[in-house]
């Protein structure tokens, strides 16, 4: 079973209309056959992880005042202590220095 068949390509049914200059569109169209991607699909998957990237920062997260406080609560409790934690807490950490 190949990898197109278990995860097929969304059906695109928006259309978005979007002005270039001559610079801007020969550049996104020599990355685009640099990745061996067609022109639309560049610009989608650069647009949608710079979307993402960009609102990823923008997230609220709304809670009234018992809310608020049981989360702080939840905060303050100790990590319950498991063997997996404990083995990662004694590996060296790999962003010391050498």
């Amino acid at each position: 079973m190949s990898t197109s068949s278990l995860h097929p390509k969304p059906v695109r049914s928006q259309r978005i209309n979007v002005r270039a200059t001559p610079r801007q569109e020969q550049l996104l169209r020599r990355a685009a056959e640099a990745t061996d991607r067609s022109m639309t699909d560049f610009i989608l998957e650069s647009a949608s992880v710079e979307a993402e990237r960009i609102l990823a920062d923008r997230l609220w997260f709304v809670a009234d005042e018992p809310q608020w406080a049981e989360f702080k609560r939840l905060l303050e409790l100790p990590l319950t202590s498991t063997a997996k934690l404990a083995k990662l807490a004694r590996r060296p950490s790999p962003f010391q220095g050498e």
